[in-house]
C-alpha cells in the first residue's frame, strides 16, 4: 500500500502540527495532511455526544454587513465564507484540532507518486431538497470556476491550478495579454473526473502535500444541478439548494439571515442546533451592546467587532468570556501599483516606513497584535520550523522617518513631481477601520507633510473598487486558505483574481510557478523567501501593519463554537449548554 506517499505526508502533518503549537495558535491548527490512503475510513463516525449536549436553541452572532456573495465560485471575503461554510460542506473537513477529516467524501485513495487521488463520496450525503449529492456535482463546480467564459472572473480560480491541465483552460490569455498558445478548449482534459455517482477521479500537476485539506475551501465545493439553468441562483434563499449543516431558512436582505439544521444532512446527528440567526450591525458599539443585553450569543471576529477603546475594561469586566487569539492573517494597505503617486516604488516604500506599528497596536487596536513588516503570517509551516522562524521579516525594511522623507523626494523626482497629488485612502465600513485610517494619516501628515484624505465606503461597493482598481491606497486584509506560505503568496502573481494591487514582477511569478512543483521543503521555502523580499523590501507592492488576533465575546453556555487557525468560525456542532 502506498508506505512512501503515507509517511511523506504525515511527516508533514507532525511538523504542522509542532510549529504551530509553538506559535501559540491554540485552536484549529494545521489542517492541510491526515491522508488516509493506508486505512481509509468507511463511514464518518459521529463523536461521541457529551452529555451535557442539550439539543435545540438558538445561536446568535453578528455577520456585520450583507455577504457579498453566497454562490461558492465567486466568494473571496469571511462574511460570504462563514455563511457558506455552514451551509456548504466539500471532500474533506477540517476539525478542532486542524486534521483533515471525512465530509461528502468518506474515503480517499492516493497513488504513490502523489499525483492522483481517488475520491469516494458518501453515499448518504444529500442536498437539503433531499437530492443525492454526487461526484458530478463537483466536477461541474470546479470546472465553471476554471471556466474562462464565467462571468464574472471566479477571484480564486487559481485554487485550482493545482488540478492537471487547469490553469492552461481557464487562461485564454497569458499575463501578458498575449494569447496563451497552451490554452486548452476541452473541460475534459482538466484533472477531475467522476468515474460514477460516487467517485470523484483528480490528477494533480505536481505533488501538492496540502491538496487535501484544500477540498474543505468554499472554492471546492460542489454545486447543485439547479444552478446550470439560473444565474441569479444565489441572490435568495428560496433558490439556494445547499449540502451543508444548515440550510437558509430566510434571508432579510442587509438585515439578517437565518438558518436551520438541513435535515437531509449525512451527520445531521452532530448538528445540536434549531436555528443560527446571523445579524447585520455595522456599529461595534451597537453589536457590544447586544451581546450585553443578551441579543447576540456571541460578538466580534471574524465577522463582526467590538469597540477597540473598550477591550481594556472588557478584560476586567468580561474576563471569562473575552478571548484574544492569534491567527494566521494580515492587516494591511495595499496601493495601487497603476495608479499615480503609488507606480513608483520609492514613493511605496515612504509610505510604509512613516509610520509608526507599534503606536498602532498599542493605542489603537487594543488587541494584542504583532506589528507586521513581511506578507506571510506567523504559524504558517516552514521546512522544519514555522516559516516566519526560518526567515525572519526584520530585514525587508524598519520604520525610520528620515530616511522615509528621502524616499519620497527621490520617488518625486522620478516621477516628476513638484508637489504630489490628490491622495485618496479607502476602506470598508467599520468603526475600528476609521480609527486606524485616521491615526495612519495623521503619521503620513506629521511625518512626510502629506494630506491624505479618508473615505469609507460600504462593503460590496468597497470590494468592486478595490478589484477594478479603482482606488490609490485600500484597507486590507488576507488569511491563510492552506498552511502553506504559498496561500499568501501566488495570490500577487500577474494577473491573479485577488491582485487588487497589480503589481507585476516576472521573476517574482517565475519563482512562485517554480516552487509549484518543488519536493523538497527546504528549496521550496528558500523560494518563498526569495518572492517575498521581491514583493516587500525590493517593491513594497503593499504596507503591511500588523497581525491579526480574533478578538471575541462568548457567552458561557455556548459550546462547541471554535476558530481555527486561519480565522474562521465554526459553529455547525455547536450546541448551548443552559
Amino acid at each position: 500500500m502506498k508506505r512512501k506517499s503515507l509517511l511523506i505526508i504525515l511527516t508533514l502533518v507532525l511538523t504542522v502540527g509542532l510549529a504551530l503549537a509553538g506559535c501559540g495558535a491554540k485552536e484549529g491548527q494545521a489542517p492541510e495532511q491526515t491522508p488516509n490512503n493506508e486505512n481509509p475510513p468507511t463511514t464518518n463516525e459521529p463523536a461521541p455526544e457529551t452529555p451535557s449536549v442539550k439539543k435545540g436553541g438558538e445561536f446568535r452572532m453578528n455577520l456585520h454587513t450583507e455577504p457579498p456573495t453566497l454562490d461558492p465560485g465567486q466568494a473571496q471575503d469571511n462574511t460570504s465564507g462563514t455563511v457558506l461554510d455552514a451551509i456548504y460542506e466539500g471532500l474533506v473537513n477540517v476539525d478542532e484540532d486542524g486534521k483533515v477529516v471525512p465530509g461528502v467524501a468518506e474515503s480517499w485513495d492516493v497513488s504513490e507518486d502523489g499525483l492522483n487521488i481517488t475520491f469516494h463520496l458518501n453515499k448518504n450525503a444529500k442536498w437539503s431538497n433531499g437530492d443525492p449529492v454526487t461526484a458530478h456535482d463537483f466536477e461541474y463546480a470546479w470546472k465553471k470556476v476554471l471556466d474562462p467564459k464565467t462571468e464574472p472572473a471566479p477571484p480564486y480560480a487559481y485554487q485550482l491550478y493545482y488540478l492537471k491541465n487547469a490553469e492552461n483552460f481557464n487562461k485564454v490569455n497569458n499575463d501578458d495579454g498575449t494569447p496563451n498558445s497552451n490554452h486548452i478548449d476541452d473541460p475534459n482534459q482538466v484533472g477531475v473526473k467522476a468515474a460514477d455517482d460516487y467517485t470523484l477521479e483528480v490528477t494533480l500537476e505536481s505533488p501538492t502535500p496540502y491538496f487535501l485539506g484544500l477540498t474543505s475551501f468554499y472554492t471546492y465545493y460542489p454545486l447543485h444541478k439547479s444552478t446550470k439553468d439560473n444565474d441569479k441562483w444565489a441572490a435568495e434563499a428560496s433558490t439556494i439548494i445547499s449540502n451543508g449543516s444548515f440550510k437558509i431558512s430566510s434571508w432579510q436582505h442587509n438585515n439578517s439571515i437565518e438558518l436551520v439544521p438541513n435535515e437531509h444532512y449525512h451527520g445531521k446527528e452532530n448538528v445540536h442546533l434549531d436555528k443560527v440567526s446571523l445579524a447585520m450591525i455595522d456599529s461595534s458599539a451597537t453589536e457590544l451592546s447586544a451581546y450585553q443585553t443578551g441579543q447576540l450569543d456571541y460578538a466580534g471576529h471574524p465577522t463582526g467587532e467590538l469597540p477597540t477603546d473598550q477591550i481594556p475594561s472588557l478584560k476586567q469586566s468580561l474576563p471569562d468570556e473575552l478571548i484574544i487569539q492569534p491567527y494566521a492573517s494580515v492587516y494591511n494597505y495595499i496601493f495601487n501599483n497603476k495608479a499615480e503617486p503609488f507606480d513608483n516604488a520609492n514613493i511605496r516604500k515612504a509610505f510604509a516606513m512613516a509610520i509608526d506599528r507599534q503606536r498602532i497596536v498599542d493605542k489603537v487596536t487594543l488587541g494584542g497584535q504583532v506589528p507586521a513588516f513581511g506578507w506571510v503570517a506567523p504559524g504558517l509551516l516552514g521546512a522544519e520550523k514555522t516559516f516566519r522562524e526560518e526567515h525572519p521579516e526584520s530585514d525587508y525594511f524598519k520604520e525610520d522617518i528620515e530616511e522615509a522623507k528621502a524616499l519620497l523626494q527621490k520617488g518625486m523626482e522620478e516621477k516628476g513631481y513638484t508637489k504630489l497629488p490628490e491622495i485618496t485612502l479607502i476602506h470598508n465600513q467599520s468603526d475600528a477601520h476609521k480609527k486606524i485610517a485616521q491615526a495612519i494619516t495623521d503619521m503620513w501628515k506629521q511625518n512626510l507633510g502629506v494630506d491624505v484624505k479618508i473615505e469609507q465606503q460600504e462593503w460590496g461597493v468597497f470590494l468592486k473598487n478595490r478589484t477594478n482598481g479603482n482606488y490609490q491606497i485600500a484597507r486590507s486584509g488576507w488569511g491563510a486558505d492552506y498552511n502553506d506560505p504559498m496561500t499568501m503568496l501566488d495570490m500577487w502573481m500577474t494577473g491573479n483574481g485577488n491582485n487588487d494591487t497589480f503589481f507585476s514582477n516576472a521573476e517574482y511569478d517565475n519563482l512562485l510557478k517554480e516552487t509549484r512543483t518543488m519536493t523538497d521543503a527546504k528549496a521550496r521555502m528558500e523560494n518563498f523567501a526569495k518572492a517575498e523580499k521581491i514583493l516587500i523590501q525590493d517593491n513594497m507592492a503593499l504596507m503591511p501593519i500588523y497581525y491579526y488576533t480574533n478578538v471575541r465575546l462568548t457567552k458561557p453556555y455556548v459550546k462547541g463554537v471554535y476558530i481555527d487557525y486561519k480565522g474562521n468560525i465554526h459553529f455547525n456542532n455547536a450546541y448551548l449548554d443552559k
